[in-house]
Order: C-alpha cells, then sequence, then structure tokens
C-alpha cells in the first residue's frame, strides 16, 4: 500500500475529521463556558455542527494540495477532477421533499397505514413510520424519505420531550431502516447506485436477493425497539391532524417536482433548472408554503462535498483491503469501514476490482448497507437526519452524541446482519 504525499495528507485529514465528528459534543459543552455572542462562543458552537466537519478538513486539504502542487490552480484542478453530483442531488432532494404539501401527503400515507394496525395511535404511528415508512427510500430515494421520516418524527416525538434513551434508539432505528430500506430497487441508495450498471442488477434482482431482507429487518427492529417503549410512546399525546388542507393540483406539482429531482439527479444542469423553477413556484404559492429548509440542505450538502473531497483519496488503502478480503470477512469488513467512511465510496471502489464473484458483490453491498447507520457518516442521508433531529427538543442545547447514536444503532444493525447474513 504504497501512497503519494497528497494522499497521506487526505488520509490523515480524513482521520481527524471523523475524530472530530465524535469530539462535537464535547465543542457544544466548551461554548456554553463563554458569553452568548462572544467570539469564543461562536467558533465552538461552529465546530460543534456535525454538517460543517468533513467541509472544514477539505478546505484544510484544499490549502494543503495547494501547498503541495505549488499554486492554487493545482487545487482547483484536483477540486474539478471530482463528482459533486450527489451532493447537489441531496440539497435539491431535501428541499423539494421537505415542503409542507410532500411531507402532509408522506404523514397521511403513513397514517393509513398506522390506523389498520391495532395499536394506540402514537405507537401505530412510530411502528408505521420506522418500518413501512423507510422502505419508502426504495421509490423517491433514500436522501427524501430522510428529510421527510426526521421532519415527521421530530414534530411527533423528538420535539414532545420523549427520554433520551428513547430518542437514540429511534435516531439509531431510522438511520439503519433507511439505510436497508432503499434496497428494494436499483436506483435509489447511493451505495447500489454505484455498481448497479456494472454489474447489471436490476430492481427484480433487488427485491429477490437484497428487498426482502431488507423489509424483514425494518419491520422486526421496529418491532423490538416499539416493544421495549411501548408505555413511554402510548403515553406521548396524539398530534392534532385537524389542519388547513392544502389543493390537490398543489401537492401533485410539488410530487411533480420532487420526480423531477430524482429522475435528473445525475444531470446537474438540468437538476440546477428545476430547481430554479421549484423556487419560482414556491414563491408564487407561499400562502400555502413553510418557510423552504435552505440551510439544512446546505448544511448537508457541504457535509457530503467535504465527504467526497476526503474521500477521494483514501482509494491506497481502501481498495486493496476491500480485495483481501473473502466472504464473512468482507460482509463484516465492509459493515465496519461503513461506520468510518461513506457506505457509496466503499462499493464504488469494490466495483474497481475486476474478477469479483457474485458472492463477494453481495458481501460487499450488504455489508455496506447494513453499516449504514452506526455513524452520521455512514450513509449519505445520514447527515440530512442528523441536521433536522439536532435542532428538536430532546437534543437542544447539546446536539447529537456519536456514542449515542452508535450505541442506538447496535440493537438494529445486529438485525440487519442476522437478516443478510445470517438466514442464507
Amino acid at each position: 500500500m504504497t501512497a503519494t504525499t497528497q494522499e497521506l495528507l487526505a488520509s490523515t485529514l480524513f482521520a481527524l475529521a471523523v475524530l472530530h465528528t465524535f469530539a462535537v459534543k464535547r465543542f457544544a459543552k466548551w461554548a456554553h463556558r463563554y458569553p452568548e455572542g462572544s467570539f469564543q462562543e461562536n467558533i465552538l458552537h461552529f465546530l460543534a455542527e456535525t454538517e460543517v466537519v468533513f467541509g472544514l478538513w477539505a478546505a484544510a486539504l484544499f490549502g494543503g494540495l495547494a501547498v503541495l502542487r505549488g499554486s492554487v490552480h493545482g487545487a482547483v484542478e484536483y477540486i474539478d477532477s471530482l463528482d459533486f453530483r450527489e451532493p447537489k442531488f441531496v440539497l435539491a432532494v431535501m428541499v423539494v421533499a421537505a415542503t409542507r404539501p410532500v411531507v402532509r401527503l408522506a404523514e397521511s400515507a403513513i397514517s393509513l397505514i398506522a390506523r389498520l394496525l391495532p395499536l394506540q395511535q402514537s405507537l401505530g404511528f412510530y411502528v408505521a413510520a420506522l418500518s413501512f415508512g423507510t422502505l419508502l427510500g426504495s421509490f423517491i430515494t433514500e436522501p427524501a424519505a430522510m428529510t421527510l421520516l426526521a421532519i415527521l418524527l421530530k414534530q411527533r416525538y423528538f420535539d414532545r420531550g420523549i427520554s433520551p434513551r428513547l430518542a437514540y434508539a429511534t435516531l439509531g432505528l431510522l438511520f439503519v431502516n433507511v439505510s436497508i430500506g432503499g434496497t428494494l430497487t436499483h436506483f435509489a441508495a447511493p451505495p447500489v447506485l454505484m455498481v448497479a450498471s456494472k454489474w447489471n442488477w436490476d430492481t427484480g434482482f433487488m427485491i429477490s436477493t437484497f428487498g426482502w431482507r431488507a423489509a424483514a429487518s425494518c419491520i422486526a427492529s421496529t418491532a423490538l425497539v416499539s416493544g421495549i417503549f411501548r408505555r413511554e410512546l402510548a403515553a406521548i399525546e396524539p398530534l392534532s391532524e385537524r389542519r388547513e388542507r392544502l389543493p390537490g393540483w398543489l401537492t401533485a406539482t410539488h410530487v411533480g417536482f420532487l420526480g423531477l429531482v430524482v429522475a435528473f439527479a445525475h444531470h446537474p444542469d438540468v437538476l440546477f433548472g428545476v430547481v430554479m423553477m421549484f423556487l419560482g413556484f414556491v414563491t408564487a404559492t407561499r400562502e400555502y408554503q413553510d418557510e423552504l429548509k435552505l440551510r439544512e440542505g446546505l448544511l448537508v450538502g457541504f457535509f457530503l462535498s467535504g465527504l467526497v473531497t476526503l474521500g477521494s483519496l483514501q482509494s491506497w488503502w481502501l481498495r486493496p483491503l476491500i480485495s483481501g478480503l473473502d466472504g464473512g470477512a468482507l460482509y463484516f469488513g465492509a459493515t465496519a469501514l461503513t461506520a468510518i467512511t461513506d457506505n457509496a465510496a466503499l462499493t464504488y471502489l469494490g466495483a474497481l476490482v475486476e474478477g469479483i464473484s457474485p458472492d463477494l458483490k453481495y458481501a460487499l453491498v450488504s455489508g455496506a448497507v447494513t453499516g449504514g447507520g452506526l455513524t452520521v457518516i455512514a450513509n449519505a442521508p445520514n447527515p440530512a437526519g442528523a441536521g433536522i433531529l439536532q435542532g428538536s427538543k430532546v437534543f437542544a442545547g447539546e446536539g447529537i452524541s456519536p456514542l449515542g447514536l452508535f450505541l442506538g444503532a447496535l440493537m438494529p444493525t445486529a438485525m440487519a446482519i442476522l437478516f443478510f447474513w445470517g438466514v442464507r
């Protein structure tokens, strides 16, 4: 594993960025030691923003590359060589999916499923959202599903005074189930999208190989968590669903824009035009709209851009590591590696290994999606969920603890291991 100087620099900064993500809660605590509005408090709060972390260290890499290559132009050439379509798409789909008409439509669909369950209303909605709702990621893409579910869970549970134990259990369950819930199709989950075309995987193959396992794992994990916290969940007063009705044409138009964003996800110039038309439409119909979540979308896009910038120079150690594993070692190795690097980057590097067998392809992708809920950086949609939920009542002041997320994700990750690897 011979690395160039710039690869060593990128790996060092990548490691520091990972450590930084585990220290964000500490920065938030330090910020409280200084007067509100002071320079020290503002800087520490800035460093405590999870979405800022990788962008910040990517900026350090840009400066380092400028020095190593002898000019700023050399660093700019590196940035120009990267593919930032995914961060642009996530920004766009977050903004569109978080609008009032789309959120109301998703809420209505989940409420309908919840009413069919023989459970108290708050408990039933929780089960429907975190089992069936997470499978929506296979059709409207994982970032859109994450955004919708995070908004609904924040309104109904995280802002209602739930305990930290339930909050972290729910957060881990959400991240894991969205990660595996996008595997019913070949176009919605980033780690699947990276390999589907090259390996000729279509939706039929995905459902028969991955999809049923994902659905079973999502339902089983949600049933277990809701069973453990059933008393606390049942005690939450249901939200009133009597709200101003939105025109059907408005909801249909928003769904149409969401479809266009998904359809042109890999054509950023066309996507830009779609977003501009969408912003104009929202302005014209502002009486039916909530404030757009542009800040959240921009922060998540910045996070993912930083991850792309740093992650693109990690292949010198990731690629030989992947190619040197087989069977169970590759599956569990991919699950563990996903916790410290984006799972789409992991499967992309695996796709570069020629002659990989069908069993190893399955082990790589299933391991990557299994570990997608262990950390914020493990799966591209996770920062979207974290950005929305860390502003909730339960995380106010200190933000989301990486350790708390990891512990909350352990059980659903173990359930995913059971279905993706144990049931063969």
